[in-house]
């Protein structure tokens, strides 16, 4: 158990630059004070303590605004920023070094018994406000953007956003997930790089499709002139033929 929170510490000093001491986070941080309270409510829960635990779960909604059913398993170093209205269900599996901002819902679409809810593997980042919805997998590294609604498994080291969500980067390379490197607030991409490209590359096929619409144009308009053309040649070769003259005007 002290662990555990020896983690919870370490890891809000890694992801919140306004955490300043020890004390601080122990005292102030709803995050920390949901799981800490949720390990206590897992735990009685596996003894089969279900009225203990749910009831130990209610008092720490009531007290962080942190809604997790005492069912739902959380790995080590998961970092619960804000907290304010997230809910998780009780079939939910949250891997190591995951981070959730606040308005998450880990929700389910069944009410089957079962698994019925996400499952995120390590390192995963859901920004403020997202729905992952149903018994699928998001894929370590994976990252979330903010309000995204996820109804489909999501593979490792991708970016989604979007109502339905869409996959927006998804690369291909392995990333050392642990490391404090991989971590980007909010689910925010911080490569430039990849998004200029992306911006770079749809410009490039909007200029090209403006293009080959002004080469039909043109190739339309240039047969028009021809076939204009082709026909005074031919009246002048009639006139001329029938030694006919312009009649003058008065």
């Amino acid at each position: 158990m002290f662990d555990h929170l020896k983690e919870d510490i370490a890891i809000v000093f890694q992801r919140d630059p306004a955490a300043r001491t020890h004390w601080e986070i122990l005292t102030t941080y709803p995050g920390v004070h949901a799981l800490l309270m949720h390990r206590i409510s897992h735990c009685l829960w596996q003894q089969r303590f279900f009225w203990l635990a749910r009831f130990s779960s209610h008092i720490a909604r009531w007290l962080t605004g942190i809604e997790i059913h005492p069912g739902a398993s959380i790995g080590h170093r998961v970092f619960i920023d804000h907290g304010m209205g997230i809910v998780i269900g009780e079939t939910a599996v949250i891997g190591d070094d995951c981070t959730l901002y606040h308005g998450v819902t880990l929700g389910g679409t069944s009410w089957n018994k079962g698994k019925r809810h996400p499952t995120l593997e390590n390192g995963v980042v859901i920004g403020a406000g997202a729905k992952i919805l149903g018994p699928i997998t998001i894929g370590a590294g994976a990252k979330i953007g903010s309000n995204a609604v996820v109804v489909k498994d999501i593979p490792a080291n991708a970016t989604a956003i979007g109502i339905p969500a869409r996959i927006l980067i998804e690369e291909t390379s392995p990333q050392d997930q642990t490391a404090k490197t991989s971590f980007t607030a909010y689910a925010v991409i911080d490569d430039n790089e990849k998004f200029n490209h992306e911006a770079m590359s749809k410009a490039l096929q909007a200029l090209l499709e403006h293009s080959a619409a002004q080469d039909i144009k043109l190739a339309e308009m240039t047969l028009q002139l021809q076939q204009l053309s082709n026909d005074a040649v031919s009246d002048s070769k009639v006139a001329s033929a029938f030694d006919i003259k312009p009649t003058a005007k008065k």
